[in-house]
């Protein structure tokens, strides 16, 4: 069997995996453009996550897929609660969810917010800001701890957004989740 034969073998018998993973990638390069991430991605994205499980597994696997979606909420809400991330951002994990369920979009996550570190930092550190930025990322981190009203931080973020080094979300969402799948051989 050829090396072509044998990738679209390999396509075949993951595709759930490799349709998630062309859809971040196309939601990170849309979000690198336009610092947004659509509902037309997100919001199919997660129906269809549904669908498949549905399909796929039954009940249970509905039941698994929608854990998965809430898993994904849960990880960035509190982020976009507080004006730290778009909505497009949270549902595009939520997304991640609906197709790859709970465990495994927890993982996604944790990789993709190391990603997103080190992005961020590497941002910074290109424009020359890290004095700015990292006086500003400590003054974020006290108003978070001492205000804790969800609404006056978004408030405060909203005001702060033109000073701020904005890193689209859905890179680092892809990036990581992809890097995940790889590593685990949900790809291969």
């Amino acid at each position: 069997m050829d090396s072509l034969t044998s990738f679209a073998v390999t396509v075949i018998a993951h595709w759930p995996i490799w349709v998630v993973t062309v859809v971040l990638i196309v939601a990170a390069v849309i979000d690198g453009f336009e610092l947004r991430v659509p509902n037309w991605i997100t919001v199919p994205m997660i129906l269809t996550g549904w669908v498949f499980s549905w399909c796929a597994f039954g009940w249970a696997g509905l039941g698994w897929s929608l854990v998965g979606t809430v898993t994904g909420l849960a990880l960035l809400g509190p982020a976009y609660a507080i004006g730290g991330m778009g909505a497009g951002d949270v549902k595009l994990l939520a997304g991640v969810g609906a197709w790859v369920h709970a465990t495994h979009t927890f993982y996604a996550f944790a990789v993709s917010a190391i990603v997103g570190g080190i992005l961020a930092i590497g941002m910074v550190l290109v424009r020359k800001a890290w004095q700015k930025h990292s006086h500003q990322f400590v003054s974020i981190l006290g108003e978070i701890h001492r205000i804790r009203d969800p609404e006056r931080l978004s408030v405060l973020a909203a005001e702060r957004k033109s000073s701020m080094l904005l890193l689209p979300y859905g890179i680092p969402i892809a990036i990581g989740s992809i890097f995940y799948f790889a590593w685990t051989g949900l790809l291969i």
